[in-house]
């Protein structure tokens, strides 16, 4: 019996700590019906706990009652000394977006947690030239502050529609910026290839999120197209002098090196310019072999080119 109620009250002191810490301040009275004892052993308990080293205290006046001291719920909340490394890191990263008030946030939990951040990660939103800041900023703000935005967008064949869209989050994939965004032209989830965006402006309305945010995988950026359509497995022959470029643009397992040495490169792709653009920048060095309507494409474009010339 004595064990139990050992048991009993330990159990009831992480739970008061636990209390404490999830809703600040709680009266005596209050843990004493929680936990279905008297106030005097709550008060009992309060002494266990200032004896163990918790910094519990009893604030008088109006909203008073027992809480714990700020800089024990931050250093007691289950974050380690590398976690709390890794959020002052995140903060960190943050300043490449311009995020609001990122500074005084890094400065007061910086003191909290009594550590100095790691400035090991930079992330740049715009191109080399710098052409491109203006629009990451723009979206940027719009998703922020939950307005629409408007602009001009090029679909794969080239015909550009106007979009009215509720923007929710940047993308980075497969070396490419895209916008998550709810089409009100579509009345459907869509992911936007930011290339393809011109003229963008931020409106004064302000859309509600949606409860369901579920993007169309099925989709392609930005266009509407289907599952089947989606990816293509395209098998192409890489002379072994362009090993350094395979191994930048292919993943590990896309690549199979044949017994000469060169290379045979298994690509799932959605087809389109793009894809056309990496097998032609690999120029005589690389040859389609499958599927034979995309190495009649690259064939006929070839033509083209040199009757340009």
């Amino acid at each position: 019996m004595q064990e139990m109620g050992q048991e009993l009250m330990i159990n009831r002191l992480l739970g008061m700590i636990y209390i404490l810490m999830k809703q600040g301040t709680v009266t005596a009275a209050e843990l004493a019906e929680r936990f279905e004892v008297s106030v005097r052993t709550i008060y009992r308990d309060l002494d266990t706990l200032s004896a163990a080293g918790i910094p519990v205290y009893a604030r008088k006046g109006k909203n008073g009652g027992i809480c714990l001291t700020e800089q024990f719920v931050l250093n007691k909340m289950l974050i380690t000394k590398e976690e709390q490394q890794e959020i002052l890191s995140g903060l960190i990263s943050l300043r490449e977006t311009k995020a609001e008030g990122e500074e005084n946030i890094l400065q007061k939990l910086g003191e909290f947690f009594k550590t100095d951040p790691v400035d090991w990660l930079a992330i740049d939103l715009s191109d080399w030239s710098g052409s491109r800041k203006q629009l990451y900023e723009n979206i940027k703000n719009a998703i922020l502050a939950r307005r629409l935005i408007q602009f001009d967008y090029y679909g794969r064949n080239g015909q550009m529609s106007r979009r009215t869209v509720e923007p929710v989050q940047l993308l980075f994939k497969e070396y490419t910026w895209y916008l998550k965004a709810f089409c009100r032209e579509r009345d459907a989830w869509r992911t936007f290839k930011l290339f393809r965006m011109k003229r963008l402006e931020m409106l004064e309305e302000v859309f509600v999120p949606r409860e369901a945010c579920i993007y169309e995988e099925k989709d392609s950026p930005g266009d509407e197209k289907e599952q089947d359509d989606l990816f293509t497995l395209i098998d192409i022959w890489i002379d072994k002098k362009e090993a350094y470029r395979i191994y930048d643009r292919f993943e590990e397992d896309e690549i199979e090196v044949l017994p000469d040495g060169n290379f045979m490169v298994h690509m799932h792709a959605s087809v389109d310019d793009w894809v056309y653009g990496v097998i032609l920048g690999f120029g005589p060095s690389a040859e389609v072999t499958a599927p034979d309507g995309i190495r009649q494409e690259i064939k006929r474009r070839i033509q083209d080119m040199a009757e340009r010339y």
